[in-house]
């Protein structure tokens, strides 16, 4: 074969690989920038000038007569991260189709570690606060895995990690938000009004129904998912708002009737199909605006110096919020990995490690998108809670970035040394050893 000539590898999984891997890339620089959102808010909230930002967040505007009268950072909550669950929502239908879930073998220790991962935080968190009741409304605050900070993270620190890890860290996070959505659309619901929701339900059959006829025509036509579904997909998430329902869940009905190709055998275009297409136009929509924007008018808190931060300190929320994300979600997941391999058949794929998942485990700590939604759900409006609870997620984040982090860039160098052993092996391997070569006969 031709020096010149690079072939792709054929080994076992590597184009699902690849595709996590270039997920991770993406979602790197998303990460990145929430990241930024996140502490500009903190830095003006608590600035000579957070009148401003406050002021800001709260300005309302809208339509009344549709319910759609609300403040600044409320269309942020609802509004704009309907795109992000929207992504989340295509990630999650591809991983059933083509992906890892649609496989019982790969997809059942990372749902099993997603589940007890969500459970383990949700116990601590109320053990903590039982004395008082009032508090138990914020369980599932600790619950939440932040897809893009996490994998921001792991690319940062994992370029030599094994590949299953990889997609046992997208499978968990993917899973997670679902568990997310679900928690968020029963429990965080109070009063539904049918009607509303009924012509929500009618909307998205629409939705579903154009974009399966017309997905070739999609496909070639980037302009027309913006003229055609994006009216369509605004009136199903404001009638979603008006029944009472969190609007944020309309973006993840939507993305469930976009088609995924069963099979690469079935492009829609050019080798892609619509969801893929889907997730590509939108995703630095996402990760750019939608999701930046959110955590900047989410996670100002006016912390309120050293005494401010004493309270914060002493309240059962920051505790139970804390000691969730940073103890419970990595105990929650290898107590789910570990129960799953003794009551069943099930075994790790051998190039994951327990040590690995126990990085893995505490890179799920960072629960920022979702736990700060949660937290705004979970306190009633001026409640100092709803405050603690953002610092407490916040605080838990950068912990179990950093815990990670530790543990992740260990194992990396490991591998990464492993991985130039390989090589050395492989380039000895094609060395001919004329040493041992046989003597020609002697004449």
């Amino acid at each position: 074969m031709s020096h010149d000539t690079v072939r792709a590898p054929s080994w076992p999984g590597y184009a699902e690989v690849h595709r996590v891997t270039t997920l991770l890339r993406r979602e790197s620089v998303g990460g990145m920038v929430l990241v930024v959102a996140a502490l500009a808010a903190i830095v003006w909230a608590n600035s000579p000038a957070s009148e401003a930002y406050f002021a800001l967040r709260d300005l309302r505007f809208g339509y009344e007569p549709w319910h759609l009268e609300l403040s600044v950072g409320a269309w942020a909550a609802d509004g704009l991260l309907a795109i992000f669950f929207f992504l989340v929502g295509l990630e999650l239908k591809r991983e059933i189709v083509v992906g890892s879930l649609r496989r019982f073998q790969t997809a059942i220790v990372p749902v099993t570690a997603a589940f007890a991962g969500v459970a383990v935080p949700a116990v601590i968190y109320v053990a903590i606060v039982h004395t008082q009741p009032s508090l138990l409304a914020g369980w599932a605050i600790p619950t939440a895995t932040d897809i893009a900070f996490a994998v921001a993270v792991l690319a940062l620190v994992g370029s030599h990690l094994p590949g299953p890890l990889r997609i046992f860290l997208l499978t968990l996070a993917v899973v997670d938000d679902l568990i997310a959505i679900a928690i968020i659309a029963i429990f965080y619901t109070s009063d539904i009004s049918l009607v509303p929701l009924a012509v929500f339900a009618v909307l998205v059959v629409a939705y579903g129904v154009i974009a399966h006829r017309a997905r070739a025509w999609f496909s070639r036509n980037a302009w027309g998912a913006w003229v055609v579904l994006l009216p369509i997909g605004f009136a199903a998430w404001a009638f979603l708002h008006a029944s009472g329902v969190h609007a944020t869940i309309a973006g993840v009905a939507l993305a469930f009737t976009i088609p995924v190709a069963a099979s690469k055998r079935q492009p829609e275009h050019h080798g892609m199909d619509l969801a893929e297409q889907f997730e590509h136009r939108f995703r630095p929509l996402s990760s750019g605006i939608a999701v930046p924007i959110f955590a900047f008018f989410a996670a100002g808190v006016a912390v309120g110096g050293g005494e401010g931060i004493v309270r914060a300190l002493r309240d059962p929320v920051t505790i139970g919020v804390v000691a969730g994300l940073v103890l419970g979600k990595p105990l929650g997941i290898l107590l789910g990995v570990r129960l799953l391999t003794l009551v069943t058949k099930v075994r790790l794929d051998p190039a994951l490690k327990w040590i690995d998942l126990a990085g893995v485990g505490l890179l799920a700590g960072i629960g920022f998108t979702v736990s700060l939604l949660i937290a705004e759900l979970s306190f009633g409006d001026g409640s100092p809670h709803t405050d603690d609870a953002k610092i407490a997620i916040m605080v838990a984040s950068l912990v179990a970035s950093v815990l990670a982090s530790c543990v992740l860039l260990v194992r990396n160098r490991r591998y990464k040394q492993l991985a130039r052993d390989e090589e050395v092996d492989a380039d000895h391997d094609d060395v001919p050893d004329v040493y041992q070569q046989p003597l020609p006969p002697e004449r």
